[in-house]
């Protein structure tokens, strides 16, 4: 007679048949009843809505987002597919922010489908999709974009609201600054006899300095008899210039920010005081600050660790090799590995002291902190050596995050650009919470991410002589309300409010 581990192996074997498959959004007829009722008791799926599941972790707490906003995008291709098969398409609004590399979850995705019923359909976490019924455009002006049916990028900036460039200036102007020369836009401009669209875009690529983009799309609706007003979609100028040459989205939406966020941050921040007279004394602060540093860190992140513990691995009083339980070995390897890149850090803090950029001198050091963060699990045998090379080869998502990090080859794009703006930045504090929000926001390696953040912020900080900072265990959830609040809303002065508390804290 099968035991009940036998049945819950033949229930994980049918679910793993589906994932081999491809298959993210599962329907209840892709399984029986009896699979389907004993992985839901089992936590390995979940419904979604009425008849639709999603895999699940089962060490997952109640409430848990992460499984759903890391499903959201391909169970909604799916979904939207059994239902309209290739009649649908996302509206021209949600199509532009995917073309510019925003993956975050929408509270509501907005989609056009001939046979939409115009209403939404509720999901789970407070998300829905809104199938609208409209006609589709032609099949020419629609693509496809990591499974998700879209309008090609010149069909969506003609398709799109005039409110869009106000209410997302950020993303438009990344989606105008992909585009080469007026080609595209023309035949559309043209076949339609789109004249105060022509007008509108017009303005909106003069407004981000791409008056020869401007001068064709005018001039060519002129010479086809039409008159052409130019009105600017835009309340104001662009923040920063674009190059021609420079048409990576991912890179000018980091730039856009980071000319707009700056300045809620300098209106928020306490004024740096200045490269210490006493670099000695500084870093002695920084060194006898260590113990509650690495505690708070590491607990931050899930780990159990004490002061018992930091200190013995900081001594070198320990062994991987005979630490008792899996757990306890983790966190050990993990509390060495913390100590290791605080001592890269404090290098470059010293050399910071001494007037080297701060933004130099975390792009030479800072694969060597993370080299030193996770160089104890490879001589433990969990990792490679080869894991520690350099940036993430493959997606990583972010606990009850909305925020999608970018892509493996947008990281590398946006890597050396984040760098060159901290170099390029006079201000400290600016340096401190946009390097670590975008830090974070990059999300640039499969672990350590939040550690290196918070290393990367104490070097900004010893750059304006601000003492170094814990983020304390105890304000987690509002540290991370306040990254999310950025990361989603683009909104980054709760973070700076959040930051600037503490350093006040720590000043007094």
């Amino acid at each position: 007679m099968a035991t009940p581990a036998d049945k819950l192996a033949a229930s994980l074997a049918v679910l793993k048949e589906l994932q081999d498959a491809g298959r993210v959004a599962l329907r209840a007829s892709d399984m029986t009843r009896t699979h389907r009722e004993r992985l839901v008791k089992a936590g390995f799926i979940k419904e979604v809505m009425k008849g639709w599941y999603i895999s699940f972790r089962p060490d997952e707490p109640a409430g848990e987002s992460t499984s759903w906003y890391a499903s959201f995008w391909a169970f909604c291709a799916s979904y939207l597919e059994s239902r309209f098969a290739e009649d649908w398409c996302a509206s021209p609004e949600q199509s532009i922010s995917l073309h510019t590399g925003n993956w975050t979850v929408p509270r509501q995705l907005l989609v056009r489908s001939p046979r939409g019923n115009n209403k939404p359909t509720g999901l789970v976490h407070d998300t829905s999709i809104f199938d609208v019924r409209l006609e589709l455009p032609p099949a020419a002006d629609r693509d496809m974009k990591d499974g998700v049916r879209v309008y090609k990028l010149s069909a969506a900036l003609l398709g799109c609201s005039q409110a869009q460039f106000t209410a997302r200036p950020t993303e438009m102007r990344a989606a105008l600054a992909m585009i080469l020369d007026a080609s595209d836009l023309l035949s559309r401009l043209l076949d339609g006899g789109h004249s105060t669209i022509a007008g509108r875009l017009a303005a909106a690529f003069r407004n981000i300095g791409r008056e020869r983009i401007a001068d064709d799309i005018t001039g060519a609706m002129q010479a086809a008899g039409y008159t052409v007003s130019e009105s600017d979609p835009f309340e104001d100028r662009s923040p920063v210039s674009f190059s021609a040459r420079e048409t990576s989205p991912y890179v000018n939406r980091m730039r856009m920010n980071w000319a707009r966020m700056r300045e809620d941050v300098r209106g928020i921040f306490p004024t740096a005081p200045g490269q210490p007279a006493d670099a000695a004394a500084y870093l002695k602060q920084v060194e006898e600050i260590y113990l509650d540093d690495a505690y708070n860190s590491l607990s931050i992140e899930g780990y159990k660790v004490s002061a018992v513990l930091i200190e013995k691995v900081r001594t070198g009083n320990w062994n991987p090799g005979t630490d008792k339980g899996d757990q306890e070995h983790r966190n050990a390897l993990a509390a060495r590995g913390y100590w290791q890149a605080f001592q890269a850090v404090e290098q470059g803090i010293k050399k910071v002291l001494s007037s080297e950029n701060a933004g130099r001198v975390a792009d030479r050091d800072h694969a060597t902190w993370y080299r030193e963060l996770f160089g104890p699990s490879v001589t433990a045998g969990i990792l490679r050596a080869a894991d520690l090379a350099g940036y993430r080869n493959g997606p990583v998502y972010i606990r009850r995050s909305m925020h999608t990090p970018p892509t493996v080859e947008a990281v590398r794009e946006l890597m050396p650009a984040l760098f060159e703006l901290l170099e390029r930045e006079p201000e400290a504090s600016v340096r401190v919470v946009l390097g670590h929000f975008m830090f974070v926001y990059i999300h640039p390696y499969m672990d350590g991410n939040g550690r290196m953040g918070r290393f990367l912020m104490n070097l900004m900080f010893a750059s304006g002589g601000y003492p170094w900072t814990i983020v304390p265990l105890e304000r987690r959830a509002d540290y991370m309300s306040a990254l999310e609040r950025a990361s989603v809303d683009g909104d980054i002065k709760p973070f700076a409010k959040f930051l600037a508390e503490l350093v006040d804290v720590r000043a007094g």
